[in-house]
């Protein structure tokens, strides 16, 4: 009798959402390369709750995280080409079309938390360029995700200088930071932060670059025990929807999904400074040291940097010159 309660109770579940998506005259699908549980999913549910209650119901978001559809890589095109509705990518993997999007992680650019926040308002010189940008791909920034600031991983002993990443193969996320890695002397290699665990594990890499909220909710003090607090770069997710998709919406759906980006986006960049904290006591009650660099060593990272930034203007052309200037002015 129980087996068949369950076993009903399965089927009405079922027949349930199946009517509620039914009723909906809009679905949004959105890909997420990190678990849910980690606050960028945390930031999609709230987007999700606020979007279903205001619509009344209208709209139905579907949240697909951990990769399940995508890969972090896979997702600007996914939803340029309109493969699927909307997605989460971190801002680097625009850099093949969009250059200039890795003034984000110039190294130690944007070093304090007042800094960031003046340059990804909206309406920045330095975040307005690059949204519109994006949208020449297709796909349409709804808000940004802060992820914090860019952190190094290793095993065995911290890295505190340029010399210790000499001749090690790094866990890197963009272009620009692979650039950086080679300034150091290091080989870097472009590692999804879905797959980022088993390269860890495998000893594809031995150092990795990552945030360490990310370190939290990967688990990643199973596979590395030490890190490194540089935050010489400023990590930053976009909540993308395909931009044919977005014009085939009618008004009052627009406004209902422009509300609760905003509102997400507020609440991701809010919390951001916690969930850091809380990820550093999570890291050390799970055995991990955490090094704080000295002063002299700061000097010798920047030093070390001169050359990315360099590279940066050679790249990004026009546009990231105007960024980088506009960047540069950010008081």
């Amino acid at each position: 009798m129980k087996r068949l309660f369950a076993s009903v109770s399965a089927v009405l579940v079922i027949a349930i959402s199946a009517v509620a998506s039914m009723a909906a005259d809009t679905t949004l699908r959105i890909s997420l390369q990190l678990p849910l549980k980690s606050h960028l999913g945390q930031n999609l549910v709230l987007f999700k709750n606020e979007v279903e209650k205001n619509s009344g119901g209208k709209i139905e978001v579907q949240i697909y995280d951990s990769a399940q559809l995508y890969k972090d890589k896979e997702v600007p095109q996914a939803v340029g080409s309109g493969s699927i509705e909307m997605g989460v990518a971190s801002l680097t993997r625009f850099v093949g079309d969009v250059p200039a999007v890795d003034i984000f992680y110039l190294p130690f650019l944007f070093n304090s938390e007042e800094l960031v926040r003046k340059a990804i308002a909206p309406d920045s010189p330095v975040r307005a360029p690059l949204d519109e940008a994006i949208l020449g791909t297709g796909s349409r920034v709804l808000w940004w995700q802060a992820y914090g600031g860019a952190i190094l991983l290793s095993k065995g002993a911290p890295v505190k200088t340029p010399a210790d990443m000499k001749n090690k193969k790094v866990r890197v996320f963009g272009k620009t930071l692979g650039a950086f890695t080679e300034a150091a002397g290091g080989a870097p290699t472009l590692i999804s932060g879905s797959e980022q665990y088993l390269a860890y594990q495998r000893g594809t890499v031995d150092i990795g670059m990552t945030g360490v909220s990310g370190v939290k909710s990967r688990k990643l003090w199973e596979v590395m025990d030490h890190i490194t607090v540089t935050n010489h770069a400023d990590i930053e997710f976009v909540a993308l929807i395909n931009e044919k998709f977005w014009q085939s919406l009618p008004a009052e759906t627009q406004e209902v999904i422009t509300a609760a980006a905003r509102k997400a986006e507020l609440a991701v960049r809010d919390n951001v400074s916690e969930i850091e904290k809380e990820a550093y006591i999570a890291a050390k009650e799970n055995g991990m040291t955490v090094y704080t660099p000295t002063a002299d060593e700061v000097a010798a990272w920047k030093q070390t940097a001169q050359p990315v930034i360099d590279g940066y203007k050679a790249a990004a052309g026009e546009l990231g010159a105007k960024v980088l200037q506009a960047a540069q002015s950010v008081k």
